[in-house]
């Protein structure tokens, strides 16, 4: 139905027809837009005809194709085309490859459309037609990300255009029964209504006129709501005296939009926007989420197809601040580019210029950064796109669901609402590093670095080479805990967090393990783990400051190497009295052993024993206790730390 409210925006309201010596109702009826009774009256004077011009079969492929009857469209377009070849216009070619792909003959389409291109020779306009269908046969070969149902609310009138207003849907439809009939399509005039939504499934309930006091005798229709819902700026028919079309010089009635101001729920105000024209038709506005800018859709002088899309900026008051600025030939086309929705700094619109499967398909292009330029337009493909016309694409704020209309075959009137869910995109990333031997900074060939989620399960793991380099792929947005591995050398774990970028890549997550033998010493042929002297304050047993700074290593080599188990043996120097020596270093082991295992939460089979020895076994045996130096004392004066089993 949006055929009849831009659905061509020029295509409508500037169909150009040669009349000859036709049938002067038929032509006078296609001249008025009067499609239906116009292909009925056409098919009643080809009974008596054997040869029509191209002018009539011009006029009748047109007459189904406005009406969407794409079936009888490609009969007279392809009788049209057998009689013109690179003769037949440009409008014409293009409606006849659209209808092609209403009747799904995607290979007469492509083939014809290859022919068209490569006849014109237009290097550009055949690289984007080959990326965009490469992009939308790549789409075939992977699950769609979305889910859509037609809405039970939908009648067999003509429903499109729901957007978000709050928690409810405001939409267009020809719903409302009506003795007047838009002759296009022989349905009522557009109005605009409201539903309550159903946040489950998505279906509109409660239906009814949207502020009925700016509901005008013809078509109202495609809405959009400033942020605080203050404004409102719609399509209509451009009138007077609320009543009266206003026609250009040509006879031709065309659209603009329309400003409201809503004061506790009602229309205080309507103005119409500074760039609209009784020459040309401006329509489907959408404001953006910041309510500072305002796109919008026109057949102005100056663009490039049929419509484009524009953009203009707007002041706080809701009123517009600049000149209108046409979003360039990236998005638009020579075709028709409307419905524009712009939400997370992407643009969703609707066209017939870029590759699709048949007539308007919804694309989606990603704003660059401080500019109004965009990226190459990107199919949604099926089941959002189909055979027919898919259009008036919205997303909520989350981008898991929304909607959008279709004429398509299997709704329950002319154009109908969709609503649709939307999973996830897979999104991956490549995380990279390189493991090195802590103490001679070499790499470390055979080392496991091991990737877990935030549940503890074991999302991926590389192995080094002889670089000490790995990498590993793992999905966005989320945090994973690193571990590197190799035997005998102890652990590291670190966190990484994933970005929501696909195909970004962090670099230099590395790791420093050091060999279970760089941690020990061998002394009498014993292993014992490295540390330095432990010291105590005079007569007593507690740990300061240093000594648990050397326990700590202890803690970490059993710790990092979990078989390890040892025994504690404190010792003193040979002053003193030894019963007292020996009964001060065994409080002073077991109060080692207490702070490892309470420190280190570490089980406590894993010391055999914790003993103090006093004098009875000195690293260095003097001739007399008298005789041996400070620095020998200093040796006597030990804990050690001997490893038994590993």
């Amino acid at each position: 139905m949006r055929r009849k409210i831009f659905y061509t925006l020029g295509l409508l309201f500037c169909v150009t027809a040669v009349f000859g010596q036709q049938p002067k109702r038929a032509d006078r009826l296609f001249k008025d837009l009067a499609y239906v009774e116009a292909a009925q009256a056409y098919e009643e004077y080809l009974k008596g005809v054997n040869s029509p011009s191209p002018d009539f079969l011009g006029n009748i492929a047109d007459s189904y194709y406005f009406i969407s009857n794409d079936t009888s469209a490609v009969k007279y377009y392809k009788k049209l085309y057998e009689l013109q070849r690179q003769g037949m216009s440009d409008a014409h070619f293009y409606r006849y490859i659209h209808a092609l792909k209403g009747v799904k003959d995607y290979e007469e389409a492509n083939s014809l459309m290859k022919n068209h291109l490569k006849n014109k020779g237009d290097e550009k306009e055949i690289s984007r037609y080959a990326r965009e269908k490469a992009y939308l046969d790549s789409l075939e070969q992977s699950e769609s990300l979305f889910t859509v149902k037609n809405l039970e609310s939908n009648t067999p009138r003509s429903e499109f255009g729901a957007t978000f207003y709050g928690d409810k849907v405001v939409f267009s439809s020809t719903r409302k029964p009506s003795y007047t009939l838009y002759v296009w399509n022989q349905q009522p005039f557009l109005d605009l209504y409201m539903g309550e939504r159903n946040a489950s499934d998505g279906e509109l309930f409660n239906v009814d006129l949207f502020l009925p006091d700016i509901q005008s005798r013809y078509h109202d229709a495609t809405i959009t709501f400033s942020p605080d819902l203050s404004y409102i700026y719609y399509t209509t028919n451009i009138v007077k005296n609320r009543n009266k079309l206003v026609k250009d010089d040509s006879g031709t009635n065309n659209f603009h939009i329309m400003k409201g101001t809503i004061e506790d729920g009602k229309i205080v105000k309507t103005q119409s926007l500074p760039f609209n024209s009784v020459e040309y038709s401006v329509g489907h506005p959408c404001m953006t989420p910041d309510g500072k800018w305002l796109f919008f859709v026109s057949d102005m002088p100056g663009g490039f197809g049929d419509t484009d899309i524009y953009v203009v900026e707007m002041s706080e008051d809701g009123s517009v601040a600049s000149e209108p600025q046409n979003l360039g030939p990236v998005i638009n086309t020579r075709g028709k580019d409307m419905f524009p929705y712009f939400k997370d700094e992407k643009l969703y619109f609707s066209s017939d210029g870029h590759y699709g499967l048949g007539r308007l398909d919804v694309f989606e292009s990603e704003r660059k950064e401080g500019t109004w330029e965009f990226s190459a337009p990107k199919n949604l493909g099926a089941p959002v796109n189909s055979n027919k016309d898919d259009f008036s694409f919205v997303i909520d704020s989350t981008g898991s669901y929304g909607y959008f209309s279709s004429n398509r075959a299997e709704g329950k009137g002319d154009d109908d609402i969709y609503y649709y869910t939307k999973e996830k995109a897979p999104c991956d990333q490549f995380v990279s590093g390189k493991v090195t031997n802590k103490n001679t900074q070499m790499a470390l060939e055979g080392a496991t670095v091991t990737v877990y989620d935030e549940f503890g399960d074991q999302v991926t793991a590389a192995t080094t080479g002889t670089d000490g380099l790995y990498k590993v792929e793992i999905p966005c947005e989320s945090t994973y805990t690193f571990k590197a591995t190799k035997p005998n050398y102890t652990t590291e774990e670190k966190e990484v967090v994933t970005t929501e970028k696909n195909g970004d890549e962090i670099t230099d997550v590395n790791f420093e393990l050091t060999n279970f033998d760089d941690l020990i010493v061998k002394e009498d042929n014993q292993e014992k783990i490295d540390v330095n002297p432990i010291y105590f304050e005079f007569d007593k047993a507690d740990i300061t400051p240093q000594a648990a700074e050397e326990l700590n290593k202890v803690i970490y080599v059993m710790n990092q190497f979990p078989d390890v188990k040892i025994k504690i043996e404190s010792h003193a120097d040979c002053r003193g009295n030894a019963d007292y020596n020996r009964n001060l270093t065994d409080r002073r082991a077991k109060s080692t052993q207490k702070y490892i295992l309470e420190e280190g939460k570490i089980d406590p089979s894993r010391i055999e024993s914790a003993i103090g020895y006093g004098e009875d076994r000195p690293k260095i045996v003097c001739e007399t206790c008298s005789r041996c130096t400070e620095e020998q004392h200093a040796e006597n004066r030990r804990s050690d730390f001997i490893i038994i089993e590993k």
